[in-house]
């Protein structure tokens, strides 16, 4: 018996995220390394700066986790659509393994009743033969 891939529907992870969503991140602006700008003391000016930073890097995370969730909803449509098929394919599958041992054991329990019949039927058939013979010889 031969067993079809399971997964032979379910979509590879390429297939679910879009081409835009895997471009690579937008990088953060390098942080001066001049010496006057990082032994300067923070004023409003460097308080202002990270600001930017911070909200693109929220941004950037709300955008992950928004394409996180939409390909988890993809996923999990898609295999909703495919569980149907899958399930009943291995039920068909054990089931046919189930058959398969329960008629194996029936035709030797028929075979065994079948020699125990034909055995009795030659035995009384014998005994009938002799017992004739006996009383036409008399």
């Amino acid at each position: 018996m031969s067993n079809p891939p399971q997964d032979a529907g379910i979509p590879v992870l390429t297939e679910i995220i879009p081409a835009t969503a895997t471009a690579a991140p937008v990088p953060a602006a390098a942080p001066s390394t001049t010496p006057a700008a990082s032994s300067a003391p923070l004023t409003e000016e460097h308080d202002a700066e990270p600001v930017p930073d911070a909200a693109r890097a929220a941004a950037e995370d709300e955008r992950w986790e928004r394409l996180e969730r939409e390909v988890r909803e993809k996923v999990l449509y898609q295999l909703l659509e495919r569980i149907d098929f899958v399930l009943e394919q291995r039920v068909r599958d054990s089931l046919a393994d189930v058959l398969q041992t329960a008629v194996e054991k029936l035709a030797s329990e028929i075979q065994g009743g079948l020699q125990v019949a034909m055995k009795d039927m030659v035995t009384r058939a014998v005994a009938q033969e002799i017992t004739r013979l006996q009383a036409t010889k008399k």
